[in-house]
């Protein structure tokens, strides 16, 4: 499942680990791919910057139980 998230209304969509997120920096609003890492655990936080603006994201990634990863991402700086 690919889909597209971050914007003002919503930040946070369902997605089957292991599939990818499209969305956009939330700096300069380029348009971004993010894998779920399916071993990473339950509940993931780390920093990733724009390969654009090199500004930084944080991206935050919560698993449920039923195996459905909620990812977020934040301006971070």
């Amino acid at each position: 499942m690919i889909g597209s998230l971050w914007s003002d209304e919503e930040s946070f969509d369902d997605y089957e680990l292991g599939d990818s997120v499209d969305g956009f920096c939330p700096h300069c609003g380029e348009p971004v791919t993010i894998f779920v890492d399916a071993g990473g655990g339950a509940r993931q936080e780390y920093v990733e910057d724009c390969s654009v603006c090199c500004r930084p994201w944080m991206v935050r990634v919560a698993v449920a139980g039923d195996g459905v990863a909620s990812v977020e991402l934040l301006a971070s700086d």
